[in-house]
C-alpha cells in the first residue's frame, strides 16, 4: 500500500451527503456488493478459501468483542420506492469517530490522484454508514464485522503508537494496513481474522466509490446512450481483455 491519505486526521468527519442520495446509493451498493469478488480487490496471491479455515484455528492476536445494539428499525418491505425513497427509514449509526475512522481508511484505500477524486470528497463514508445501518440480514452481518475491524485497528494503533488510529501519523497507519491488505500465503497467523474482514471492507469502499458519479465517470461507464446506425460491437481492446480473462479461466469464445 504506497498511496497516502488525503483526508485530515485532525477534523471530524462531516455528513454532506443528503439522506435521500445515500439512500439511493445504499441501492446501487446492494446490486455490487452481493458479487463474490471486485475484480482487481485482491493480490493475484490471495487464498480466501485458505484463510477462511485457517480462523477457527487462530490462537495469536487480538480480536474485539462488541456488544451491539440490534437493529430493531424496519426496512423498505417488498415493494421499495427507490426513485423517491423515504426520508428516514431507519437511523444511522456509526458514531463521529467511527466515520472519521472510515474517512481515514477510505482515503488510503482511494487517494484522490489528479482529478479523480478521492473516496471521502464522493462521500463513501456516509454510504458505508447507511450500509451498516440497514436492518437487513446481508447488512447486519457486514454490521458486526466492520465495526469489530474499526475497533482492531484503533486497538492495535494503541498496541503499537499508544494512539489511536486517526491520531497517528500517516506512515503508522500505513505500517498497520500494510500487515493485513492482502490475505496472502505468508500472512502472519495474528492478522488472519482482521484481513479477511479488511478484505470484505475494501470491496465495499470501492464499490461504493465507483457506484458514485464520479467513480462510474473514471471507469468510463456512459450509462444507456443511443447509437446511430448498425451496432459496431466490442472494440479490439475490449475483445482482447475478454479473451485473456477467458484464457485464465480455461475457457474459450465461440463466435
Amino acid at each position: 500500500m504506497k498511496k497516502v491519505t488525503e483526508y485530515s486526521n485532525n477534523a471530524p468527519y462531516q455528513t454532506k451527503l443528503s439522506r435521500r442520495d445515500s439512500l439511493k446509493w445504499l441501492g446501487a451498493l446492494s446490486a455490487t456488493a452481493m458479487l463474490p469478488t471486485i475484480a482487481g480487490c485482491d493480490s493475484p496471491e490471495a487464498i480466501t478459501s485458505n484463510v477462511s479455515e485457517a480462523l477457527s484455528e487462530v490462537s495469536k492476536g487480538h480480536w474485539p468483542t462488541l456488544k451491539l445494539s440490534p437493529i430493531t428499525a424496519t426496512g423498505y418491505g417488498k415493494d421499495p420506492n427507490l426513485i423517491i425513497p423515504p426520508k428516514s427509514p431507519w437511523p444511522k449509526t456509526l458514531t463521529v469517530e467511527q466515520l472519521t475512522l472510515v474517512a481515514v481508511i477510505s482515503d488510503i484505500l482511494v487517494p484522490r490522484e489528479g482529478d479523480v477524486p478521492s473516496a471521502t470528497e464522493v462521500h463513501v463514508p456516509d454510504v458505508i454508514d447507511e450500509w451498516v445501518s440497514a436492518p437487513y440480514e446481508g447488512q447486519q452481518g457486514d454490521r458486526e464485522k466492520i465495526l469489530a475491524c474499526l475497533q482492531w485497528l484503533d486497538d492495535e494503533a494503541q498496541l503499537r503508537y499508544q494512539q489511536g488510529f486517526t491520531a497517528v501519523s500517516k506512515d503508522k497507519q500505513l505500517a498497520i494496513i500494510d500487515d493485513i491488505a492482502y490475505q496472502q500465503a505468508d500472512l502472519a497467523e495474528e492478522y488472519l481474522r482482521a484481513s479477511d474482514v479488511f478484505s470484505r471492507f475494501r470491496k465495499l469502499v470501492l464499490a461504493a466509490f465507483f457506484c458514485s458519479p464520479e467513480g462510474s465517470k473514471d471507469l468510463g461507464y456512459m450509462g444507456n446512450v443511443a447509437i446511430s446506425g448498425d451496432y459496431p460491437g466490442p472494440t479490439k481492446a475490449a475483445m482482447k481483455h475478454l479473451n485473456q480473462a477467458l484464457d485464465k479461466l480455461g475457457l474459450s469464445l465461440s463466435l
